[in-house]
């Protein structure tokens, strides 16, 4: 029976379902473009995940002494980077129980996670852990901001899936023990274990392994340093988390627990080779640039010796002190320098720039120039030998003056006051004439003199008048080192140096030092020089130095009114050169010369330096003949051919075993050109 209102109802039934259709269809398509205009719009930006598999880091550079000690890093971020392969399972273990238990089964978002993690939250009334997985930390720490926002927090998600499908897992736990902070200013858990437990993470165990696999959630909030109850127990919930994944048993737990942590002393670096190190971080970023220095995790291989240095420090402070202590000065007034550099290759084995570096970074071993006074005269007096004169040539001590342009007399006295007539080269040296080094230097000629100076490694300049002589031009404490280390080194000059070799992470090698030695002058001429100087310390100025025990060779240098004083002295081996003064070069005090301020700086850093190295006695090279005056006469040393008719030569000169060295093949030495002097004295 046909039944219009049936008929009606089914129409509008029908036309009902159409609607519902088209509006499920349209909330659909409005979920689909809405999507996709929030994916634009908050997406759009995410970073490319490619460069993950390239991930550099910042990480530190490391600065080692001769013995491979380290000394020192250089860093923004104090990063060393480990490999999975040298995690042990208990680093890996106590990571994940503390912050990603289902790490290996998810897929970078973990609803599960979050899950368990509101529970816990919403049953403690407090925070006490946190949803994120690792991977999520791995997008947030290396692509987003640190804000607090439903946005980053899509973002995050969305790029923990896309990082979870570009790596492996292994790669994306790598990832994160290098990169996240633990406090300190440690990045990463290889810089967290050497600064809480000075050790490699390889070397951890389960109470340290706990103890840094806390920090990540509040480094500041569980550092064991300053808040030790709290670190213990964030310890505590690692532990039991690892409990409950079944790494480890309820005994293990409470072992850990019931044992104190020990960890490592956190101390101010002592910067014993604070100007030293300075020196190599100015190079390498003057060199290189910032990024390199402090981002490329270099390894740089020094020249310097920790014992040396120690010794050099200890020193320079000791000797200040005592000068201080003399002249009634406020502790910490006077300021001083040493430099002390292998003679044969010239690597920097010890450098003492000032007194304290935390008050001022001011090298004075290489950014200060002071006059070196008398230590300059051993300069002048090998220049003379150079030119035919010998120790044994006298010149007259006397009264000299001269007058310039402008009237003004100049009439120079000997720090004594007194004239000594007729001396011989070696007494006026050893006694530091002044009068005798004018004279001499005005006989060689001082173009001559300054030309000579710069071949053996005087690179400031050189005033051209005759006060040359008595070290009135301003020089560098590595200068002078240098100069005397060409006399160390049987006449060869070698280039102070202290890097031996730069190598970046990857172990490729920026720079090496090779080592080069030029002759440049005569080893004989060099001989001449080292056998007075020798004399200074045995009779002349350098007493101070003679217990030392073993043959030295050194001068000392004082300035005007005693505003500087020096000592530089060498062995076969090392050469080390002391300066003391005030840095606005007001006087030292009376009687502070070289030979009292100086010297006893200089016996105190070599008397343990040389300690532990063998007595060895200046080689002579080939070519000395020594001869006296009068039977019972002490030797002179004279090169072959300028032996005096007068003198009698004496038995060769032997070198003892073992410290002498190959003839200098490959250099022809002429013999000192007496045509080209003046008026050559040879007796009085």
């Amino acid at each position: 029976m046909f039944n219009p209102s049936f008929h009606l109802l089914r129409g509008k039934g029908q036309a009902t379902g159409s609607v519902l259709i088209v509006l499920i269809l349209g909330l659909l398509l409005i979920l689909l473009v809405g999507s996709s205009i929030l994916y634009y719009v908050m997406l759009r930006d995410l970073p490319s995940i490619a460069a993950l598999k390239e991930y550099r880091p910042s990480i530190t550079t490391r600065v080692y002494a001769d013995n491979n000690e380290l000394i020192d890093e250089f860093y923004l971020e104090n990063r060393k980077l480990v490999k999975f392969s040298d995690l042990p399972p208990v680093v890996i273990q106590a990571v994940l129980s503390a912050e990603d238990s289902r790490f290996f089964e998810h897929r970078g978002f973990d609803m599960q996670s979050i899950s368990r993690a509101f529970f816990r939250n919403l049953k403690a009334g407090r925070i006490v852990q946190g949803g994120s997985t690792i991977t999520q930390q791995v997008a947030k720490t290396l692509y987003l901001s640190p804000e607090k926002s439903y946005s980053r927090k899509i973002k995050e998600a969305v790029l923990a899936y896309k990082i979870d499908r570009s790596l492996s897992k292994e790669e994306i736990l790598n990832l994160y023990l290098n990169h996240i902070y633990l406090g300190h200013g440690a990045y990463g858990i290889e810089a967290a274990a050497e600064v809480y437990f000075g050790k490699k993470t390889r070397d951890l165990n389960l109470s340290e392994a706990s103890l840094l696999a806390g920090l990540p959630k509040a480094p500041s909030s569980y550092d064991p340093y300053t808040n030790y109850e709290g670190a213990r127990q964030r310890q505590a919930y690692v532990l039991t988390r690892m409990l409950e994944d079944g790494y480890i048993s309820e005994a293990e737990k409470n072992r850990v627990l019931q044992t104190p942590l020990l960890l490592r002393s956190i101390r101010p670096n002592d910067r014993v080779a604070a100007y030293f190190i300075e020196n190599i971080r100015r190079y390498i970023l003057g060199r290189y640039g910032r990024d390199v220095l402090y981002k490329e995790g270099l390894e740089v291989y020094t020249t310097l010796d920790i014992r040396i240095q120690q010794a050099a420090r200890d020193a320079v402070e000791r000797g200040l002190q005592e000068l201080e202590s003399r002249q009634g000065y406020a502790p910490h007034s006077v300021q001083g320098a040493l430099l002390c550099m292998d003679a044969r290759t010239g690597a920097i084995r010890a450098m003492v720039g000032g007194r304290d570096f935390s008050k001022s970074e001011f090298n004075r071993t290489t950014q200060s120039r002071r006059q070196p006074g008398s230590a300059f005269k051993p300069i002048i007096y090998t220049a003379a030998f150079d030119r035919g004169m010998t120790p044994a040539t006298y010149i007259d001590d006397s009264p000299i003056s001269f007058t310039d342009n402008a009237g003004q007399v100049w009439a120079p006295k000997n720090f004594d006051g007194e004239f000594l007539g007729p001396i011989s080269l070696h007494k006026a040296l050893v006694q530091s004439r002044n009068v005798v080094t004018i004279k001499l230097l005005q006989e060689i000629g001082v173009d001559y003199a300054i030309a000579y100076a710069a071949n053996m490694g005087i690179t400031s300049p050189l005033v051209r008048n005759l006060s040359l002589a008595l070290g009135s031009s301003a020089v560098t404490v590595q200068e002078l080192v240098r100069a005397y280390g060409v006399l160390a080194n049987g006449g060869r000059l070698v280039e102070p140096f202290m890097i031996k070799k730069i190598v970046d992470r990857s172990g490729n090698v920026f720079e090496e030092h090779p080592i080069k030695a030029e002759q440049v002058i005569d080893p004989r001429i060099a001989f001449l020089t080292t056998q007075v100087l020798q004399d200074v310390v045995e009779s002349g100025t350098g007493q101070r130095v003679k217990n030392i025990g073993r043959p030295v060779a050194a001068k000392t240098g004082t300035t005007n009114d005693m505003r500087d004083a020096w000592f530089v002295g060498y062995t076969p081996s090392l050469v080390t050169g002391v300066w003391v003064g005030f840095d606005q070069q007001r006087t030292l005090g009376s009687h502070e010369v070289g030979g009292r301020a100086a010297a006893p700086i200089w016996l105190y850093c070599m008397e343990k330096a040389l300690a532990v190295m063998p007595v060895e006695n200046f080689p002579v090279p080939e070519g000395i003949i020594f001869a006296r005056r009068s039977e019972g006469a002490t030797p002179e040393p004279f090169v072959d051919g300028t032996v005096p008719p007068d003198w009698n030569p004496v038995l060769p000169a032997q070198s003892p075993v073992g410290t002498e060295e190959p003839p200098n093949e490959g250099h022809d030495f002429p013999l000192p050109n007496e045509g080209r002097l003046l008026n050559p004295t040879r007796t009085p």
